[in-house]
């Protein structure tokens, strides 16, 4: 019941991905039909990026270079996504090469507009809508997830010289998009027990080689926090910090003193879990590291980061954080709106919190899930098993702790944490966890074609010259 509930997370919505911070793709991978079409459009999109810059931020006329069915995308739409990417990817410091000119970017985010154009309007055309409720929660969550509140992200919108409005007229549509993507892709994507014993089959065959990747990793990990306006001074002194943590793990220094003494992260051990639940950054980092090797200081936007590789597994994870939850869930419909149902659940949660009723009984009589008939019990859970709007906040939650209402693909949810542990994985359960590895490929594999696919249904005309 939980996995037909629950299925494999797909696309999370962070910060980056509301904000659209798209790396561009190369032409091989959006194929040779985008990157003519891309190259059709570079000398217009080039010409007024030339004449915006030279305005010092005064945007040239306006007009339009692609239309998408009906709809118009402008080379001003074109050009401030063009602005955000390398703007963000300039603040995420670190060795890099170099930053591509405006000019060779723009038709790559030509081309993922009309990606966007394309998906946003087969939701719409098909009935899928965002509630203002899960916008709103949205932006709570972005801004909690960046250290502040919703007048800091305010601010930080207004640096970066976004509008409120638009920034969540971005999140509706990349909701959208998701909610297109979990109906007609997500849910279509099974894996075999065959494709399981294959993917066993190739590890261990890499393993035999000596070139298995990591499958799970247990890091130690050292934080010096760099803030987000920080002067070139002051990030060379928190660069000089980290180096000197460094050095005293080089030395002989434990991994918790030199935490207490240099790290702005909290429990320095992270634990042994799956590769693909670290960020990308970390497995970069440690992809050739050994066991009690370091790592760094490598920079991010959080600041830089020591590693210490304390574990690795080439096989399946051992062990692993698993959460015994309950919920229940209310499904918007036309008669009950995603803002209704969570303010419903909140007079649940403060009738639990009073004592006059049990979460249990009342999971029982209001929760519109399979798992209201035990009570709102999901059971003890492993990681990745629930999708990322609703394992984030279980990750929050204490034990007997009950969680705010939270909106999550399948409607509105009010969740309590009954236990959390560490346990070692039976072979069932590390099958199972291999299944989850394996859809995550499929799932790209899957999006790709899908996506191709509606591009090809779509009628998309390129526009040459100033309209």
């Amino acid at each position: 019941m939980r996995h037909s509930t629950f299925p494999y997370r797909p696309l999370a919505l962070g910060l980056a991905c509301l904000l659209n911070l798209w790396l561009p793709a190369t032409a091989q991978a959006k194929g040779q039909a985008a990157a003519t079409a891309a190259a059709s459009v570079r000398a217009p999109v080039a010409a007024t990026t030339a004449t915006a810059t030279a305005t010092s931020g005064v945007q040239a006329a306006d007009y339009i270079l692609a239309i998408v069915n009906s709809e118009p995308i402008t080379h001003n739409e074109v050009l401030t996504r063009s602005q955000q990417v390398l703007r963000n990817l300039g603040e995420q410091g670190g060795q890099r090469p170099a930053l591509p000119s405006l000019q060779a970017l723009a038709p790559e985010v030509l081309e993922r507009l009309i990606d966007e154009k394309v998906q946003e309007q087969r939701a719409l055309e098909t009935g899928l809508r965002v509630d203002d409720f899960a916008v709103e929660q949205a932006l709570a969550n972005i801004a909690a997830q960046n250290g502040g509140g919703l007048e800091n992200l305010r601010a930080e919108l207004r640096r970066q010289g976004i509008s409120e409005a638009s920034f969540r007229r971005d999140i509706r549509q990349q909701m959208l998009i998701q909610r297109l993507r979990e109906r007609d892709v997500d849910s279509r994507v099974r894996v075999s027990e065959q494709e399981i014993d294959q993917h066993l089959v190739q590890q261990s065959q890499q393993s035999a080689q000596g070139n298995a990747p990591a499958q799970a990793l247990n890091l130690g990990h050292i934080l010096v926090a760099v803030p987000e306006k920080a002067s070139p001074a002051a990030e060379q002194e928190l660069r000089q910090r980290a180096e000197q943590a460094l050095q005293a793990l080089r030395s002989g220094m434990d991994l918790h003193t030199t935490a207490q003494r240099y790290s702005d992260a909290g429990e320095p051990e992270m634990g042994l879990r799956p590769a693909q639940r670290y960020p990308e950054a970390f497995l970069q980092a440690t992809a050739t590291t050994p066991v009690g090797g370091l790592a760094g200081p490598f920079r991010t936007a959080a600041g830089f980061h020591i590693l210490l590789v304390l574990e690795k597994s080439a096989g399946a994870t051992q062990t692993i954080t698993q959460h015994h939850a309950r919920h229940i869930l209310l499904r918007p419909s036309e008669q009950l709106s995603e803002r209704q149902a969570a303010q419903q659940l909140a007079e649940l949660r403060q009738r639990i919190e009073r004592g006059s009723a049990s979460f249990a009984a009342l999971a029982q009589e209001f929760s519109q899930d399979g798992s209201a008939a035990m009570g709102g019990d999901l059971g003890w859970a492993n990681p990745g098993q629930f999708v990322p709007e609703f394992e984030q906040v279980l990750e929050q939650l204490q034990p007997g702790e009950v969680s705010q209402p939270i909106v999550s693909r399948f409607g509105v949810h009010l969740i309590e944490l009954l236990e959390r542990r560490q346990a070692e994985l039976n072979a069932q359960e590390q099958r199972e966890l291999l299944r989850q590895q394996v859809r995550a490929e499929k799932l790209d594999k899957a999006y790709a074609t899908w996506l191709q696919e509606l591009r090809g249904q779509a009628y998309v005309e390129y526009r040459n010259q100033q309209d």
